[in-house]
């Protein structure tokens, strides 16, 4: 499965909006404005592929100083639970380590927290609610 950095406003980027509309915000009944698709343009967007098709993806987005968040998390629904996600994730903490970033911070759905915790990230804060859904700030020192 090969996963790589696409380009905005590309082919793999319509398929990433694709897919995450389906898998986060339609389900929500919430879609995507074009003004928070352009603010896009400056993070670092990863795709996991097969074929030529999108079928995981996530967004990498400077939020300071040694720190990016990662953001949009999404695995088509019929693959999710096969290493998808978790291939994702070692790829984008990778990205960031070479980027520069010591800390990777989320928005992690409450659903998703334990997912994320086997890679070692904790949470930090309370709950809050985040497009009516559950969510905690989580975080990983990156080594």
């Amino acid at each position: 499965m090969p996963l790589k950095i696409i380009d905005h406003d590309s082919k793999e980027y319509h398929q990433m909006i694709e897919l995450r509309d389906e898998i986060l915000r339609k389900p929500l009944g919430l879609y995507f404005d074009p003004e928070e698709l352009s603010r896009e343009k400056d993070d670092v967007l990863i795709g996991a592929f097969e074929d030529d098709k999108l079928i995981g993806c996530c967004l990498l987005t400077r939020t300071g100083a040694g720190t990016c968040r990662l953001r949009q998390m999404a695995v088509s629904s019929n693959l999710q639970k096969k290493g998808i996600g978790a291939t994702l994730m070692n790829f984008a903490e990778n990205v960031a380590r070479d980027k520069g970033y010591q800390t990777l911070v989320m928005h992690a759905r409450k659903s998703a927290v334990g997912f994320y915790q086997k890679f070692g990230y904790t949470i930090s804060g309370n709950e809050f609610y985040e497009v009516t859904v559950a969510h905690y700030v989580m975080e990983k020192r990156l080594r």
